[in-house]
């Protein structure tokens, strides 16, 4: 049995255009073509699409989720690596419901907040093992002394920051402005300037933030609807990703 191109990507709550473009690049291509040209996916294939997809939650880019499925080539083993990682993130998540739970109650009741309650799932290091193992111990290493050496106010305004960032995005997307115009491309410059300033993110040869990178996260935000969230739904992920793909070919 194998499923359409229109089918796979419904599924996965993707694109067509990303399962090509995934095609392009040897990760996940389809089982077989049809004499019409139309695309066709079998069980297989939709494994190593869903590998594919768990990678892309890690926030890894495309060249270094080809180089772990080259590496990782038993599927079964593989794959029940990502479910301990999900169950894992699943409780660390529920612990920061609690907690945020908890401290809302505790201020509506105007009791103490305790200190030691109110972060609990927050803890970053966590990753230590994943970030690791998927981009190496300097990248692990840069990340966390990056952020550890900022003060309480200094992450603050850096999440400030990045709130800020989202907003504008969701304003443009809602006006109805061009991706590829002058304040999308602003918009995007200040995307690739967030993300150059955070140590550990994929680079090219001159230092700069990698172009696979950038481009595969405009990806994930549209295919994540998670992050999708952060920039007012499916439509305003799809003028971020459309923004930063004009950046790219112009800039990168």
């Amino acid at each position: 049995m194998d499923w359409s191109i229109q089918e796979v990507a419904r599924l996965a709550g993707t694109t067509s255009r990303t399962l090509r473009h995934y095609a392009q690049l040897g990760i996940v291509e389809p089982s077989r073509v049809a004499a019409n040209g139309y695309r066709y996916y079998d069980e297989q294939s939709l494994v190593r699409l869903q590998r594919v997809l768990l990678l892309r939650e890690l926030g890894l880019g495309l060249p270094a989720i080809a180089q772990v499925l080259e590496r990782e080539t038993d599927a079964p083993t593989a794959l029940r690596a990502h479910l301990d990682w999900l169950r894992a993130e699943q409780g660390r998540l529920n612990r920061q419901i609690a907690s945020v739970r908890s401290t809302i109650d505790t201020m509506e009741k105007e009791g103490e907040l305790m200190p030691e309650n109110m972060f609990d799932g927050f803890d970053h290091t966590a990753y230590e093992a994943e970030v690791t193992e998927r981009w190496g111990a300097e990248a692990y290493r840069s990340g966390d002394e990056w952020w550890s050496a900022k003060t309480p106010a200094e992450k603050k305004e850096w999440q400030d920051a990045q709130a800020g960032l989202a907003a504008d995005w969701r304003a443009a997307a809602e006006a109805g402005l061009d991706p590829a115009g002058a304040e999308g491309q602003a918009l995007a410059r200040r995307q690739y300037d967030w993300l150059a300033g955070v140590p550990g993110t994929p680079r090219d040869a001159s230092g700069g933030l990698a172009r696979e990178y950038l481009l595969g996260l405009g990806e994930l935000y549209v295919a994540d609807e998670r992050f999708a969230a952060n920039y007012g739904g499916a439509s305003g992920a799809v003028f971020v990703r459309d923004a930063l793909v004009a950046f790219a070919e112009a800039s990168l």
